[in-house]
């Protein structure tokens, strides 16, 4: 056995599950490098990491975590924080993060709905590829009117579970 880490817990199985359940953020489509940045941030008892300390966890360059982070930022899943009286960034992992990505999924979807709306117009809501792009636009606007729903449900179920901030807790 190797000797426990900051949280007291053996950096192996850590690693373990870090590199498994990445494994499964890959095998659903997330790259390689942010789905193992996400997971050691979501496996840290306080949530956030260091450059250097997400670096030394996984094994990998400044870089790679920089890029990693850079991607995970964009798709709302980490936040980045200034240490307080310090130049060092923390990236923070929230409590709701798939709740936020999912929810910032909406922009997505309404960009989506708009291009197809603009495409059945263009190409004539009768012919084939209008009828293909009009049934493609219908179920997105029936994905957007669900996620919304059951976000909502989700809300409601997470203030019953773990209190009305969620704070602490799993998305």
């Amino acid at each position: 056995m190797t000797e426990p880490n900051r949280e007291g817990r053996d950096p192996e199985v850590v690693s373990k599950f870090v590199e498994g359940f990445a494994a499964q953020l890959v095998e659903a489509g997330m790259q390689r490098m942010p789905a193992r940045v996400f997971t050691a941030l979501l496996s840290s008892d306080p949530g956030s990491l260091t450059s250097a300390e997400l670096g030394e966890q996984l094994q990998v360059s400044p870089a790679a975590v920089s890029g990693a982070v850079r991607y995970l930022a964009q798709q709302h899943m980490v936040a980045r924080e200034r240490e307080p009286g310090s130049r060092r960034e923390r990236y923070r992992v929230s409590s709701n993060q798939w709740y936020e990505a999912l929810t910032n999924r909406d922009a997505v979807l309404k960009r989506w709905e708009h291009a197809l709306r603009e495409g059945v117009d263009s190409l004539g809501a009768q012919t084939p590829a209008g009828r293909r792009l009009s049934e493609t636009l219908a179920f997105f606007e029936f994905i957007d009117g669900e996620i919304a729903r059951m976000m909502e449900r989700w809300r409601v179920h997470r203030d019953q579970q773990y209190g009305a901030d969620g704070a602490g807790h799993g998305g």
